[in-house]
C-alpha cells in the first residue's frame, strides 16, 4: 500500500505528525488528506476515461475512412471492367423490317 514503507517508518511519521500538529488537528488533517486523495483519484479516473473515449472515437473514424476508401476502390474497379456505354440511341436496322 505504501510501497517500501514498513510499519516502523509509518509509526515514526505518525508520531512526528502528532507532535507537529497536535492531537486536535490530526483528525482534521487526516480527513482533508483523505478527501484530497479521493478527489485526485476521481479526477485521474475521469481523465483516463476521457482519453480512452477519444482514442475509441479516432479508431472508429479511421475504420470508417478505410471502409469508404475500400468501397470507392471497389466501385472504380467495377466501372473499369464494364464495357463503355454509348449515349447515342441504338441504330435502326432497315433490312430487318421487310414484312410487306
Amino acid at each position: 500500500m505504501f510501497g517500501s514503507l514498513g510499519m516502523p517508518e509509518l509509526i515514526v511519521i505518525f508520531v512526528i505528525a502528532l507532535i507537529i500538529f497536535g492531537p486536535r488537528k490530526l483528525p482534521e488533517l487526516g480527513k482533508s488528506l483523505g478527501k484530497s486523495i479521493a478527489e485526485f483519484k476521481r479526477a485521474s479516473n475521469e481523465l483516463k476515461s476521457t482519453l480512452e473515449e477519444e482514442i475509441r472515437i479516432e479508431e472508429q473514424k479511421t475504420k470508417q475512412e478505410e471502409a469508404a476508401k475500400a468501397a470507392a476502390a471497389h466501385a472504380q474497379s467495377q466501372q473499369a471492367t464494364l464495357p463503355p456505354v454509348s449515349d447515342a440511341p441504338p441504330a435502326y436496322d432497315h433490312t430487318a423490317d421487310k414484312t410487306a
